[in-house]
């Protein structure tokens, strides 16, 4: 019988270490990458059965890379992990495309658990967020909705500068332009209220951008 081929997502070498040597007697773990950019290419080459992937990835965040790879590889099947259990980022992570969300404080068994039940269709929903229904979760609003009204390519533009990432190394990474990267680091400040990459950065931070 063919084992289910996972992709890993996480910037921990020892993180991805561990999930290697946990899940590697039930499913295949067929690769592992440590940003964001780096998950999205081994992604499309491997055309994994499931993606375990980390919100904060540097590069591109968790949730925006899922957003990508819900259009780029749609049979694949997303399980987010993440340190928080904030509903903010629950509900985003199944509005980008994931079918789970689990948390790094949970049990081995339980991680087994949720990928046998996204893999099996069904979506997942860690019991260590209590009170919080998915349905509840997909209706609420969120704290602060302007985060993720920015366009996909802001938020890349907001995560990059956050980084401390310079015009052009932004602009060689993305295939644009500084010009171009000015003007979208403009509108972005525009559209948030702040004066600052400071402010941008604190942002970025609040809203799970960082590791």
């Amino acid at each position: 019988m063919t084992r289910p081929r996972i992709l890993l997502g996480d910037d921990h070498a020892l993180l991805l270490d561990g999930y290697t040597r946990l899940l590697e007697d039930q499913f295949n773990v067929v690769g592992a990458a440590r940003d964001g950019r780096q998950l999205l290419e081994l992604a499309v080459a491997l055309k994994p059965d499931l993606i375990l992937l980390d919100i904060s990835m540097p590069l591109l965040n968790g949730i925006d890379a899922a957003r990508r790879l819900s259009g780029l590889i749609p049979r694949t099947r997303i399980l987010m992990v993440s340190m928080h259990g904030d509903p903010d980022y629950v509900a985003e992570s199944f509005r980008a495309g994931a079918s789970g969300f689990v948390l790094k404080a949970g049990a081995a068994d339980e991680l087994r658990l949720a990928i046998r039940q996204v893999l099996a269709g069904h979506r997942y929903v860690t019991p260590l967020i209590p009170g919080q229904s998915l349905s509840g979760l997909l209706e609420s609003e969120g704290r602060d909705p302007v985060a993720w009204q920015l366009t996909l390519r802001q938020r890349e533009v907001l995560q990059l500068v956050a980084e401390g990432r310079t015009a052009s190394e932004i602009a060689e990474l993305l295939k644009i332009s500084p010009k171009t990267v000015e003007f979208h680091k403009s509108r972005i400040m525009h559209q948030l209220g702040v004066r600052s990459v400071a402010d941008l950065t604190r942002y970025a931070v609040r809203h799970g951008m960082l590791v």
